[in-house]
Order: structure tokens, then C-alpha cells, then sequence
């Protein structure tokens, strides 16, 4: 998946604006940095930094490639940073989801309408898959996020990540397996009384 064929936004005295820049590609950037980080707050913080850090770089930015991907790359590159940093300075967040000592409960609210047992069920999937998602080392959380979400092709992945199409497809293999263990692993966890009949 390309992120479009829009040449990059127009220079005014060989610059390029830095409100320009943001408005054309705030979407796309944001969009990837809150299916990587999960929240809006990280996702925001996140989408700010690629922009700051991609307009001082700017210069540098040889425009061989699509501004887009390029961007993208800046995303995915400062997220696997961000990972690593708080890997090593973990910090409790109040986005996450609360221990009741039964079970744990996100803060979300529920479509109108519907089967009430089938949009619990979904919601607690989708939960399921977001804290799995997050669970997952940083690596494998982007090739999940580029390939699964973005809809990025393993080609393309291999240049955004810097590593072989070999890597990228061991690293999304283990991934989806990684995946889907947790998930298992958390439906097994829910308290029979919640369980389907």
C-alpha cells in the first residue's frame, strides 16, 4: 500500500511549510501512530514528534521516495524508540485497563443497539486483541500495525523497517502466532460465569 501518490506539498521559497506538511499528511500519520501506541494521548505526542522531527530533517529528505512513506518510517522508527525507552523506565499509564482483583475492565462505552450479549462479547475481543497487541515486543507490534492495519505489503515493510523480506516475514509469522496465544490465553483467563454457554 502506497500512501498515495501526492507529491509532496508545494514549496514557498524552497521550503516547504510546516503547516503544509502537517495538514497534508496529519491523517495518515496519526492514524498509524494510534494503531501503534493504542491511546490517543501517545498517539498524539507521537504524530507531534514525527512532524517536528520531519520538517528539521526536511533538507535531507531527498524526495526519491514518496513523502508518505517516508514519514511513515519516521513514525514506526520513533515508536520502536519510544518502546525500547520505556522498556527500560516503565511508567503506569491511567489509560490502562483497571484490575478489580476478578478481572480487569477498559473504559469504553458500548454501541446502542444490538444484541447486548453479542456487543459485550465483541467489545471484550477486540480487548483481548488491543492488550495482546501491546503485549508483544515493539518489532513485532510494527510488523502487525504496517501489514495487518496499514495494509503495507512485506516489500514495503522491509524498506520501512531497514531489514530483509526474509525478517520481516519470520517476525509477522511469529507475531500472528504470538498473537494468538495471548488471545487464547486471555479467553481461557475470563471467569466462567462470563463465558459463553
Amino acid at each position: 500500500m502506497n500512501l498515495g501518490s501526492k507529491k509532496a506539498p508545494g514549496k514557498k521559497n524552497g521550503a516547504v511549510s510546516f503547516e503544509e506538511l502537517v495538514l497534508t499528511y496529519q491523517d495518515k500519520v496519526y492514524n498509524l501512530s494510534y494503531q501503534l501506541t493504542g491511546n490517543y494521548t501517545d498517539a498524539q505526542d507521537l504524530a507531534q514528534e514525527v512532524f517536528v522531527r520531519a520538517y528539521l530533517g526536511l533538507d535531507k529528505f531527498r524526495y526519491e521516495a514518496d513523502l508518505g512513506t517516508w514519514l511513515h518510517r519516521i513514525t514506526v522508527n520513533l515508536f520502536l524508540n519510544l518502546r525500547r525507552k520505556i522498556a527500560r523506565h516503565p511508567a503506569v499509564s491511567l489509560d490502562a485497563p483497571l484490575d478489580t482483583g476478578e478481572g480487569e475492565i477498559t473504559r469504553e462505552v458500548a454501541a446502542a443497539g444490538g444484541d447486548p450479549q453479542e456487543l459485550l462479547e465483541e467489545l471484550e475481543l477486540k480487548g483481548f486483541v488491543r492488550r495482546a497487541l501491546r503485549q508483544l515486543p515493539a518489532e513485532y507490534q510494527a510488523v502487525l500495525v504496517l501489514r495487518e492495519l496499514q495494509g503495507y505489503s512485506y516489500e514495503e515493510i522491509a524498506s520501512l523497517l531497514g531489514c530483509s523480506l526474509g525478517t520481516v516475514k519470520s517476525r509477522l509469522n511469529r507475531a500472528r502466532q504470538a498473537m494468538k496465544e495471548k488471545v487464547m490465553q486471555m479467553a481461557e483467563e475470563k471467569p466462567p460465569e462470563h463465558r459463553r454457554p
